[in-house]
């Protein structure tokens, strides 16, 4: 999967061996030089048109398994290619892959008028970029900004002072004031200069009825797309990182960070400050106390507590415990 056109330039092909230069990288098959390639993908998404990275030894399988052009790799893994797939060997994978993909990709800045709906409103100093769709009876609130590409359906409300940008809404979607969607997710790696910025070159999907609250921040996805399934309702001042899936009909109240990767099933459920660490699963129907911290998977309908956050039974057991003690001792002491 290459990134959404309409958000992304092109700029390849390059050859292989312009990309070695680039990054520094060795390519151990000079045969190779020449074979053009045309975007970055991680692994799972790769095509022999495409460079991809591997970070980290414990997802050989996934390498193994590719159909990529060329793969950076470090030099101990240098000898795990597939068929086809040419190693640029480099000590920092993640970093060369990001050089690569700024030399393969930018985001767009050009493209059709804008294309509006009858019924739609906007307000004083909105600023809709080129590309950008709006549908039937949406309403965009004074100095909007949605930047190039961006698809909004109808029956919106886009509160004043919104930023959108990489992103598609879908029908009867609200986002108050001051929130940003489709901004950057966090992630860094280390090169031999310093850390480096990775490249973001997914999406924000809004689908049906969201609601999205005041100075809240949706990151759009860095390799996958950030998904906020239908009816999911988010209160104000809430961060949801890149490649997030949030399922249908959730609630989140303010305060919540949700991390990168994050998984969350349907009608889940989240009190407020609460926080999820990356790449953790979450099943349907769950519910997360407010002010937990979530270290871990939880399974569908179980509700969690505390931090580190855990079933919610032991946790109130272990915080009444804790309060006995702490009276016995302070019965003691005095």
């Amino acid at each position: 999967m290459t990134p959404d056109p309409r958000f992304y330039e092109a700029l390849g092909p390059v050859s292989l061996g312009e990309l070695a230069l680039l990054t520094g990288a060795e390519l151990t098959t000079p045969e190779a030089a020449g074979r053009q390639i045309s975007g970055v993908a991680i692994l799972s998404r790769a095509s022999r048109e495409t460079v991809s990275f591997l970070g980290d030894a414990a997802h050989l399988q996934a390498l193994s398994d590719a159909s990529c052009g060329a793969c950076f790799v470090r030099p101990a893994q240098a000898s795990a290619m597939p068929d086809g797939c040419a190693a640029l060997v480099t000590p920092t994978p993640q970093a060369a892959y990001a050089r690569a993909a700024a030399r393969l990709h930018r985001p767009r800045m050009d493209g059709p008028d804008p294309d509006l709906e009858e019924g739609v409103v906007l307000g004083p100093g909105a600023v809709l970029g080129p590309g950008v769709h709006v549908g039937r009876g949406t309403v965009i609130g004074p100095n909007a900004v949605i930047g190039p590409g961006v698809a909004i359906g109808r029956d919106c409300v886009i509160g004043a002072g919104v930023v959108i940008g990489f992103a598609l809404l879908g029908d009867r979607v609200r986002i108050l004031a001051g929130a940003v969607v489709g901004e950057p997710g966090f992630g860094a790696t280390l090169s031999a200069s310093g850390l480096v910025d990775m490249p973001q070159l997914g999406r924000v999907i809004m689908q049906d009825g969201v609601t999205l609250g005041a100075n809240s921040c949706v990151d759009r996805g860095a390799f996958e797309d950030t998904v906020i399934g239908e009816n999911s309702k988010i209160d104000n001042l809430v961060h949801i990182a890149h490649n997030v899936r949030v399922g249908r009909n959730c609630a989140m109240a303010a305060y919540t960070g949700i991390s990168g990767s994050v998984v969350i099933g349907d009608g889940v459920q989240f009190g407020g400050k609460a926080g999820v660490a990356d790449h953790v699963v979450i099943g349907d129907g769950a519910v997360i106390a407010a002010d937990a911290a979530v270290m871990r998977d939880i399974g569908p309908g179980e509700k969690w507590g505390g931090s580190p956050a855990r079933p919610f039974r032991q946790w109130m057991r272990e915080t009444a415990w804790l309060s006995r003690s702490a009276a016995r001792r302070k019965g003691t002491e005095g």
